[in-house]
């Protein structure tokens, strides 16, 4: 990669970085990186809504090869002392999305002035953490034709710059599962007088715990991530409360068993303690298989450059919303080590390594570049 574009795409990152934004919500994302392509670049830019991509023409009979960038980030507060520190109380890019975009961004910048073998589209995608972005952007993979997607993800507990990667599955479904059960509030010294959910949500707690004990194609796992019911208060048995779970499966019809058989459970306990049942299902992941073909490409081009190239010894079992392209086409995600020590994903210790913003680009350039 050329020096003056690795400087302008670090310096990209670390603006991205003092706006951060959270998902669905990426308008001050949008403009910045709008600016960048259309003033640096000759990429021609489309925005859409809520996001944007950029596409330049390859020869005719060329391929159509896409690569993708998440652009949201996080409810977390930055602590890092950064000369590039959020500007933003309570939002910061701990996922490193800031520096997604800017290796894409850095991929248009390398590909600029260049005559193209195959047309190139740029997918600067928002709403990864929620699964909503990829779900919308997918059409694009259809109306355009594209043929192959690429994306990375930085990935701590890797070697830095370290090539990681899985066949076939590499992250697995999620969906998040809130249910609602309604009864009616009492004093706490006649709780007979009221319909208090408490031991209805108790129970499907425990259920939860022994669906995943039951057999299974694959890792399945069930997450009590939230448990409300009453505020307190030694003079009031509740008459409402809620449990939410995070459903998780290699496969997305164990997936889905698994929501069933906790929404029969849960009817029949509302039932029992005479409640009103609601739910609700959120931030919804398909699970992301890498297709054979494309993978082979991303590693013979890791080889290529020299760089190093481990498999993922065991399944990340972080969802990516990545997974919706793939059902439309093939493609391959793949990860760079941010390092064996570096801070995890999500915590307010993390911050993109730079240093991988080089390798991300030309491995980018590597895969456009294919005949």
């Amino acid at each position: 990669m050329r020096k003056e574009n690795l400087t302008k795409i670090t310096a990209l990152r670390h603006a991205l970085h003092q706006s951060p934004e959270l998902s669905m919500k990426e308008r001050e994302t949008v403009k910045t990186l709008t600016a960048f392509v259309r003033q640096n670049t000759d990429f021609r830019v489309v925005e859409m809504p809520g996001w944007l991509y950029a596409v330049k023409a390859g020869a005719p009979g060329g391929k159509r090869i896409a690569f993708r960038a998440d652009m949201d980030a996080l409810p977390i507060r930055e602590t890092l002392p950064l000369p590039y520190v959020s500007c933003r109380e309570g939002v910061s890019h701990k996922c490193g999305h800031d520096g997604h975009c800017a290796a894409l961004a850095g991929l248009a910048l390398e590909l600029s002035e260049q005559k193209l073998e195959n047309t190139v589209y740029l997918i600067f995608q928002p709403g990864e953490e929620t699964g909503q972005g990829g779900k919308i952007c997918r059409e694009l993979i259809l109306q355009e034709g594209i043929e192959e997607i690429y994306a990375f993800h930085n990935l701590p507990g890797y070697p830095e710059g370290q090539l990681v990667y899985r066949q076939g599955l590499t992250q697995p479904a999620s969906e998040g599962l809130r249910i609602r059960l309604e009864g009616k509030t009492s004093h706490a010294s006649a709780p007979e007088e009221g319909r208090n959910p408490a031991s209805a949500l108790a129970r499907i707690a425990l259920y939860a715990e022994e669906l995943i004990r039951e057999p299974s194609n694959g890792m399945l796992l069930c997450t009590v991530t939230g448990i409300e019911l009453g505020n307190g208060d030694f003079g009031i048995s509740p008459g409402c409360g809620e449990i939410s779970l995070t459903l998780r499966a290699e496969q997305e019809d164990e997936m889905v068993r698994l929501e069933k058989a906790l929404l029969t459970f849960a009817a029949a306990q509302a039932k029992e303690y005479g409640l009103a049942l609601s739910s609700e299902i959120r931030d919804c992941f398909p699970e992301t298989r890498n297709d054979a073909a494309c993978l082979t490409r991303v590693i013979r081009a890791a080889e290529a450059l020299g760089v190093p190239a481990a498999p993922m010894a065991k399944l990340w079992r972080a969802s990516e919303d990545f997974g919706w392209y793939l059902k439309d086409c093939p493609g391959a995600m793949f990860y760079l080590g941010a390092g064996e020590k570096a801070p995890a994903l999500h915590t307010d210790a993390y911050d993109f390594d730079d240093a991988l913003l080089e390798t991300a680009v030309d491995l980018f350039c590597h895969l456009a570049a294919r005949p």
